[in-house]
């Protein structure tokens, strides 16, 4: 095994990748949850009332919208500095 890279598996690390986002996901929609109850829960009961109701699809529908305007303003930052290092390397 002396003399191997370091290198992995393409698939394997595809499928890692995958899964990396997948725990994303999911650590995302717990934290959309526990902001949006904590902000618009009041008292829990049987039904929601539509004041309720409302709250939580304003809630969810800025979280998504912050979520992802984060996401292309760190992708723009990421292509800035890709491109920046490859002018500099010119």
């Amino acid at each position: 095994m002396e003399g191997q890279g370091v290198t992995a598996d393409p698939q394997l690390q595809q499928f890692i990748e995958v899964e990396s986002q997948k725990q994303r996901f999911q650590q995302l929609v717990h934290q959309m949850t526990e902001v949006c109850w904590d902000k618009c829960m009041d008292k829990p009961g049987p039904k929601l009332d539509s004041r309720t109701e409302t709250c939580f699809v304003n809630c969810v529908e800025r979280f998504i919208d912050t979520s992802q305007f984060i996401l292309n303003r760190l992708e723009q930052t990421q292509r800035g500095k890709v491109s920046l290092s490859e002018s500099m390397s010119d």
